[in-house]
C-alpha cells in the first residue's frame, strides 16, 4: 500500500479514534485528521516490526486495527501534552 493509501486509512482511522475517544481536542478537526494519519503510519510500522508480517492490504482487518490503535495512542498523547495548555 502506498503513501496515499496510508493517508486515506489514517483519515478514516483518525475519525474512528475520535469517535472512540470523545471529548474536546485542543486542535480541532484538522489536527485530529493529521494525528490519525500519523497514528496509522506509526501503527503500521510498529505492527510490521512486532508481527513481522507485511501489512500492506487496505482491506485487511489487522491493518485497520493497528491504524486505529496507533491513532488512539497518538491522540491520547496529544491530549496529555496539550490538555493543560488549553485550559490555562
Amino acid at each position: 500500500m502506498g503513501i496515499l493509501g496510508w493517508i486515506i486509512l489514517g483519515l478514516i482511522a483518525g475519525a474512528i479514534a475520535k469517535a472512540i475517544m470523545p471529548g474536546r481536542d485542543p486542535g480541532g478537526i484538522i489536527i485530529t485528521m493529521l494525528l490519525g494519519i500519523v497514528g496509522a503510519i506509526i501503527g503500521g510500522f510498529v505492527g510490521r516490526a512486532i508481527f513481522g508480517s507485511d501489512i500492506n492490504s487496505f482491506f485487511d482487518l489487522s491493518t485497520w486495527l493497528l491504524a486505529i490503535l496507533g491513532s488512539l495512542i497518538v491522540l491520547g498523547v496529544y491530549r496529555l501534552v496539550t490538555g493543560n495548555r488549553a485550559r490555562a
